[in-house]
């Protein structure tokens, strides 16, 4: 099963969101409902209600919306802003994301919070990357106790990664793409590779029919949206800005803490 593109905002929202709500760490325990959301195409105030029990990520939507003029934080502008990135985002003021951090944070964090807050000075957006990076080491939300090496793979798993098609195989797709690598001091890329990513459950899958040389975006092991290359430019931007944020400030103590370095 495949859809007619484009996808609404919400149900774009649901591919993005499916795979780490899968995996139980964020969003409704009904992970079933997004799957099933994000395959048959519907949107509907179900999915709307499940979306906002996303804790991380509606925070940061309603932010785009606000700040971009739309009432809708679910309207695709903002959710491929977020995802993926786009010249939206430099339409969020700094002064709109401290505050936002502000009330999120601050209690969460305790004196760490003045540190984290240098990210917004640096330069972060609410991309789904300043989540990963600048926050998500700070908050514990990513941590379980493993070594440093696993702790890499969903620092890397937890981010929106890119990646260019391969071979389509079923329900699998092999994918090129470059992983993050950690040397002990700074976050950076390591050498390309392939994976296999899943696109469906037994034919029945969240997104169009792919094929090699196709790009996509990917979440944990799953294959979110078809990207063009402008969209992949965007998404690799953002990437690496906020990692410099993390590597060059005194936000590098989060990731070497749950690094385990």
């Amino acid at each position: 099963m495949t859809l007619a593109r484009p996808a609404t905002g919400p149900v774009l929202f649901a591919r993005y969101a499916f795979p780490p709500n899968s995996h139980g760490y964020c969003g409704p325990s009904d992970h079933g409902a997004f799957f099933e959301h994000g395959a048959t195409g519907e949107d509907d105030r179900g999915l709307r209600a499940l979306s906002q029990q996303f804790a991380g990520a509606w925070p940061y939507l309603e932010l785009i919306a606000a700040s971009i003029g739309l009432d809708d934080p679910l309207d695709r502008r903002v959710v491929d802003a977020y995802w993926v990135g786009s010249p939206e985002l430099d339409r969020v003021s700094a002064q709109a994301v401290g505050n936002s951090m502000e009330s999120r944070f601050r209690a969460m964090t305790g004196s760490k919070f003045f540190t984290l807050s240098e990210s917004i000075n640096a330069g972060g957006v609410p991309h789904h990357s300043f989540a990963v990076f600048c926050i998500y080491p700070w908050t514990g939300l990513l941590s379980d106790g493993r070594k440093a090496e696993h702790a890499l793979t969903v620092l890397d798993q937890c981010r929106i990664r890119w990646g260019k098609v391969l071979v389509v195989q079923g329900d699998q797709v092999v994918v090129e793409s470059t992983p993050l690598s950690w040397d002990g001091h700074v976050l950076g890329f390591g050498e390309r590779t392939t994976e296999t990513v899943v696109r469906s459950v037994n034919g029945v899958s969240m997104m169009d029919d792919l094929a090699p040389g196709d790009w996509v975006s990917m979440h944990w092991e799953w294959v979110c949206d078809k990207l063009t290359e402008r969209q992949v430019r965007y998404l690799r931007d953002f990437t690496v800005k906020h990692m410099r944020i993390v590597n060059e400030g005194n936000l590098h103590s989060g990731p070497a803490e749950f690094l385990g370095t």
